[in-house]
């Protein structure tokens, strides 16, 4: 899912506080005697941070045995996310993921948006990420999980999916690491075009909520806030077409496009190391006329 870890993000209780009412924001302090006291003249009560709730470890478990129990998994990633603009106020921008699963070692994404489409195929036995614009192939040999295979990427070349908690082996792990607020929001009749229940967490330096089907126990929407951004940037993940335990023959984890294509090594987009060092020997400047 959306993650990220680090210091909890200040303002995540804004919506808790807001939704709670002034009982949580002004509840009092207790002093050594045990007895509640209250703030001094001038000084602003601290509000009463959220636990982690049971109701909402609950539904976040239901939906993680949900995933992990599927022997293949097939849905549509719509993420939507911010960037800044020249201008101040933020742009927006998309991709559409159509991803298949298929426990514990094979996966397909065909990705599409507002940036260069990307493929990627593993079939249990060759990892490929094929960029078919310019009809070129990274390869690399299957790592033996799902979960090692997307670790591959991003160590090698910075590819990461918001919706990668959702197939990993043990989803609940990957939430569980971090959780340090977590609460149960209301429910959605909206959402998904179904009931969702609600909930919202802080893991490390996000702040999200995560809309879960009440019935089926599978994600239907992740929106997260990231603590360390000074400008708060939106990032949503709406999760449709889900299949579970559908069919997923071999030929769906391979693409005889991407195996033809001319090989790249993986790499990483990282700028050089010498990008913004002066050179070794800077040109000397014009004589003016």
């Amino acid at each position: 899912m959306i993650r990220d870890r680090g210091a909890w993000l200040a303002g995540a209780l804004l919506a808790f506080v807001t939704l709670s009412g002034p009982a949580v924001a002004a509840s009092p302090k207790t002093g050594k005697s045990g007895a509640a006291t209250q703030p001094g003249p001038g000084a602003e009560a601290e509000p009463v941070l959220p636990a982690l709730e049971p109701r909402a470890i609950e539904l976040l478990k239901a939906m993680s045995a949900r995933l992990a129990a599927a022997k293949t998994l097939s849905f549509t990633a719509l993420t939507t996310y911010e960037s800044p603009s020249r201008i101040g106020p933020p742009l927006e921008y998309t991709t559409l993921s159509e991803v298949t699963v298929r426990r514990p070692d094979r996966f397909r994404v065909i990705t599409a948006g507002d940036g260069p489409p990307l493929e990627v195929y593993d079939d249990g036995k060759t990892l490929m990420a094929y960029a078919p614009t310019e009809h070129l192939v990274a390869v690399a040999d299957a790592p033996p999980t799902i979960d090692a295979a997307l670790r591959l990427l991003y160590d090698s070349a910075a590819t990461y999916f918001p919706w990668a908690d959702v197939v990993v082996a043990d989803p609940w792990a990957d939430i569980a690491d971090g959780v340090e607020v977590a609460f149960v929001v209301g429910q959605s009749h909206v959402v998904g075009g179904t009931t969702t229940d609600i909930v919202a967490i802080v893991a490390g330096r996000s702040f999200q909520q995560i809309w879960i089907g009440a019935e089926d126990k599978l994600p239907r929407r992740i929106r997260a806030v990231y603590a360390d951004d000074p400008s708060r940037l939106r990032h949503a993940l709406e999760l449709s077409n889900w299949k579970v335990d559908g069919e997923a023959p071999d030929a769906a984890f391979t693409s005889a496009a991407a195996t033809a294509a001319p090989r790249v090594p993986f790499a990483r987009p990282d700028p050089p190391a010498d990008v913004g060092k002066p050179s070794a020997a800077p040109s000397k400047p014009r004589k003016r006329n």
